[in-house]
C-alpha cells in the first residue's frame, strides 16, 4: 500500500496543482464577468431599475441555455470553440475555457438572487436621498450583498473542484485524469483512497476560508 502511495505522490501533487490552476483561471474570470451580468439580470427584470423587459427575456434566455447543458456535454460541445481560443482542446488551460463559460451564468444567478434579497427599504432611502442607479448598485446594493456575494464565492469554488475533476475524461488533466488512471484503469484503491481524502481537505479548507469571510462581513453577526 504505502509502495503504491509513494511511487504516485508526485503525479498526485502534479494533478493537485493542475486542479488549483483551473480553479485560480475559473473562479475570478466567472466573479469578474457573473457579477455584471448577475447585476444587469437583476436591474432588467421586471418591477425592477431599468424597464428592458425584452432585453431581459433574451438575456434571462441566454443564462438559462447555457446552464441548461451538463457540464461534460459542454465541454465535448465547444472543443472547435475551445481549440480556437488556447489552440488545443486537450490540458489544464483547455480544460478551463468550458469551466468559465459554465461559470459564469452560474455565478450570476446567485448575484441576481443575492441582491434580491436585499432589503428594499434601504434601495428606497438611498433613493430618497438623490443616489444615482450606479451609486444604488455600487454604494448599497454591493454593500448590503457582500456576504452573500463572499458566500457564492465559496459554493462556486467547491462546486468547481468537483467539476474539474470531469476535465480527466476529455484530456484536460488534474485530479480527474489521475483518478481515471490510478482507480479506474489500475484500480489501486489505496491510492484512491488518499485522493479522496485530499479533497474532502480540499472542500472542507474552502468552506472555511469561506465561511469566515461571510461571518467578517455580515453586519448582522
Amino acid at each position: 500500500m504505502l509502495s503504491n502511495i509513494s511511487s504516485a505522490w508526485p503525479e498526485l501533487i502534479q494533478a493537485l496543482l493542475e486542479t488549483l490552476y483551473m480553479l485560480v483561471l475559473t473562479i475570478p474570470i466567472a466573479v469578474a464577468i457573473g457579477t455584471p451580468l448577475g447585476t444587469v439580470l437583476f436591474l432588467t427584470r421586471p418591477n425592477s431599475f431599468l424597464k428592458w423587459p425584452r432585453f431581459y427575456v433574451i438575456l434571462n434566455g441566454f443564462v438559462n441555455l447555457i446552464r441548461s447543458f451538463p457540464f461534460l456535454i459542454l465541454m465535448i460541445a465547444i472543443i472547435p470553440f475551445t481549440r480556437m481560443v488556447v489552440g488545443t482542446a486537450l490540458g489544464t488551460t483547455a480544460a478551463t475555457v468550458p469551466m468559465i463559460i459554465n461559470a459564469v451564468p452560474y455565478f450570476a444567478r446567485f448575484i441576481e438572487q443575492i441582491l434580491l434579497d436585499v432589503n428594499r427599504g434601504v434601495v428606497e432611502a438611498a433613493e430618497s436621498m438623490g443616489a444615482n442607479k450606479f451609486q444604488i448598485v455600487w454604494k448599497v446594493l454591493y454593500t448590503e450583498a457582500r456576504s452573500g456575494i463572499a458566500n457564492a464565492i465559496t459554493i462556486v469554488t467547491v462546486s468547481f473542484l468537483s467539476y474539474s475533476t470531469v476535465a480527466g475524461l476529455v484530456g484536460g488533466g488534474g485530479i480527474g485524469d489521475f483518478a481515471i488512471r490510478y482507480g479506474y484503469y489500475r484500480y489501486q484503491t489505496d491510492v484512491m483512497f488518499v485522493t479522496i481524502v485530499i479533497m474532502v481537505l480540499f472542500v472542507q479548507a474552502f468552506q472555511f476560508a469561506g465561511n469566515y469571510v461571510v461571518r467578517k462581513l455580515d453586519k448582522r453577526l
